[in-house]
């Protein structure tokens, strides 16, 4: 049997197929994702957007929760070993995306106001204050669409250069159509090519299950010709659309789980990442409106990372304490076992897991999350792995296939 043969007329036969797939799921870009979005309308942008922000969230601690002791207790997470790492990501870094919203949180002004406030956000992301920035533009729907453009068009030319990791994000995207006519747009806008990226917001039925039952935003993906980074989901335009109640309108409901899980599916391996969305029930007021928003808060933010979506949306900066306590204790938490299981594994040597290369890659891209933002320190995972970051990179990079 000529074996090498065989393999030959494989390859030629499989040749076309490889490539497509080499194209259509290319794997992990190997950029750091946020764990958030902060969306902010934009009158309400200002100086120093992001340190106001930090110190709010500071302020708010001082106040309902001045010890690990006391956050402990009012969120029912035990903050004893995070406490002092999230004060200091507050002061240090306490927005990671910041998104400038001109949509829903904004609402439809006359053009000279919309264009006196696009000025102004031009003067905040040209700051650079976070390590990712953006802007929400009104969407593609016949009403909103001339706003959406000449906002787009405006921040572009006031931003020159652009900031890093800008990204616009498109709203209530409805069909593959839209994605289309996003590249073409962002190819007359942009001053070199293919340097405008773009998010898709997941928030209407059609972009989840199209008239003919496929999954419309897989084929969103493909369609963005590599330009499309994220897709976020929305919680309570999704909820309405499927008919769910106010009441019951949550990041947790099934309807919110079914679409957030086509979202993860048709994202697996093409480097587009998923965001979770919001929820819209705010830690203000006394100290017991606080507290039970921060358990609420601490609690859906878990949720979501244990469901594989390790982003989600902040729309206060008294959500920016439990955002770090609940990411911060996660991936303290995932840390010893992964450590452990990947040493052994590097090493060859045997242990109660019998782990595959894909499960080092998980474990591995959790502890560079984890690094990223800084739930973990560098020293620590290197000694507990037995390994250097580049190693986890690799692993947590590799290629399935």
């Amino acid at each position: 049997m000529d074996v090498d043969k065989l393999v030959s007329e494989l390859d030629s036969q499989l040749s076309d197929v490889d490539a497509l797939r080499d194209k259509l799921f290319p794997g992990s870009t190997g950029v750091r994702q946020p764990v958030h979005t902060v969306y902010v309308p934009a009158d309400q942008v200002g100086p120093d957007l992001v340190g106001t922000w930090g110190g709010r969230a500071l302020a708010a601690l001082d106040t309902f929760a001045p010890n690990a002791g006391a956050l402990t207790d009012a969120t029912g997470f035990d903050a004893v070993g995070v406490y002092d790492r999230l004060r200091d990501k507050l002061s240090r870094e306490p927005i990671e995306d910041l998104r400038i919203d001109f949509e829903d949180g904004y609402g439809f002004p006359d053009d000279a106001t919309e264009d006196r406030h696009v000025l102004a956000a031009a003067e905040v992301l040209r700051a650079a204050q976070s390590p990712f920035c953006g802007v929400r533009i009104k969407g593609f729907e016949p009403a909103g669409r001339r706003r959406g453009v000449r906002t787009l068009a405006l921040l572009l030319e006031a931003l020159n250069p652009l900031p890093p990791n800008f990204v616009v994000t498109l709203p209530k995207v409805t069909s593959v159509e839209q994605v289309e006519s996003m590249v073409w747009l962002c190819t007359q806008l942009e001053r070199f090519p293919g340097e405008l990226r773009f998010e898709l917001q997941i928030e209407t039925t059609q972009a989840v299950l199209g008239p003919d039952g496929a999954a419309t935003v897989a084929r969103m993906i493909h369609a963005s010709e590599g330009r499309c980074t994220s897709l976020h989901y929305g919680t309570y335009d999704y909820s309405a659309a499927c008919g769910v109640t106010a009441a019951h309108q949550s990041m947790a409901h099934p309807v919110a789980d079914y679409a957030k899980n086509v979202m993860l599916l048709a994202a697996a391996g093409t480097g587009v990442t998923v965001s979770d969305g919001s929820t819209n029930i705010l830690p203000v007021g006394d100290s017991d409106a606080v507290h039970a928003g921060w358990r609420l808060h601490t609690r859906l933010v878990t949720r979501s990372l244990e469901h594989a979506l390790y982003q989600g949306w902040d729309l206060h900066p008294h959500q920016l304490p439990t955002r770090y306590l609940a990411t911060f204790s996660f991936y303290r938490n995932a840390f010893p076992q992964a450590a452990a299981r990947l040493k052994a594994y590097l090493s060859k040597t045997s242990g109660t897991f019998l782990d595959e290369p894909a499960t080092a890659q998980a474990m591995s891209a959790a502890l560079v999350r984890g690094l990223d933002c800084g739930a973990l320190d560098p020293a620590e995972v290197e000694k507990a792995v037995g390994a250097p970051r580049s190693v986890l990179d690799s692993f947590a990079r590799r290629r399935v296939g």
